[in-house]
């Protein structure tokens, strides 16, 4: 795993809490930009955008636009000789209207009981069920019953367009701060992060945007509003390294980049994940 002198690398999901710290920056100046992105699956196909945009979109139209399809996790496991009940929280993303969420595999490895919490505090909330793991990357999907939800599938970016210097919103549940946003830019590309189970995660994101437990499983979104990313981890200078509540927000946060995400959904989407 790459890492910074005297830093260690941390997961952005904090146990109990589900929340977030508050930036806004506006997206630079307007340019025009048009690409295409092949995917071979229903779930991947449906997360691309068709990608005609000629405009960067402000930070307020960003969050409008992606927040109601971030979802708040709530995963309840049982452990110790008491068998006393341990809760983790994160984010997801939802990548299919049937119902399918898009997390980080830490946020409910192990779990006994998953709660998805739509619309932010007070939203409507749905038991879930793991349908796909790819431990080795740090992502699970996750699928609830849609019926009486509505709900509209976040599209992806190309992450291998992307320049240092491009802007990067994040939208999370950083310490029970639901569907926070935060903004900055992309601060390096190509970077190795170890995922829990011990496999390199390579291609990643490192973001500015601040990142702190809850964020685990968000969206990195660039200046369309589109999925870069999914966060992951954080750097602290703590010491230790860890997949818990431990760490908070350094400025060096990080995120497994679409392109590894699209992968995951074609895979998902041709096995247990068919058909939502």
């Amino acid at each position: 795993m790459g890492r910074l002198p005297l830093t260690s690398i941390v997961a952005a999901c904090f146990g109990g809490a589900v929340a977030a710290v508050i930036f806004v920056a506006a997206a630079p100046a307007p340019r025009t930009v048009t690409r295409t992105v092949a995917a071979t699956t229903t779930v991947a196909a449906g997360a691309l955008a068709a990608d005609s945009a000629t405009h960067d979109t402000l930070a307020h139209e960003i969050y409008a636009h992606a927040a109601p399809s971030v979802v708040a996790i709530a995963a309840s496991s049982q452990s110790g000789f008491f068998d006393a009940t341990q809760s983790d929280t994160g984010s997801g993303i939802v990548v299919s209207a049937k119902g399918l969420i898009l997390t980080n595999n830490h946020v409910v490895a192990g779990a006994t009981a998953i709660t998805v919490q739509f619309g932010g505090s007070g939203g409507a909330t749905r038991r879930a069920h793991v349908v796909g793991v790819d431990a080795s990357n740090d992502l699970a999907l996750l699928s609830v019953k849609p019926a009486g939800l509505q709900l509209t599938a976040l599209r992806f970016g190309d992450s291998s367009k992307l320049v240092v210097g491009d802007p990067a919103f994040a939208i999370g549940n950083p310490f029970t701060y639901d569907q926070t946003l935060t903004a900055g830019i992309i601060s390096a590309l190509g970077r190795t992060i170890t995922s829990p189970n011990g496999a390199t995660i390579g291609g990643v994101i490192q973001t500015d945007a601040a990142l702190n437990p809850g964020n685990s499983g968000g969206p990195l979104l660039d200046a369309r509003g589109r999925v870069i990313g999914i966060t992951a981890q954080i750097a602290n200078t703590g010491g230790g390294t860890g997949f818990g509540s431990q760490g908070s927000n350094s400025g060096i946060g990080f995120a497994i980049p679409a392109s590894t995400a699209l992968r995951d959904l074609a895979s998902f989407d041709g096995g247990a994940a068919r058909g939502g």
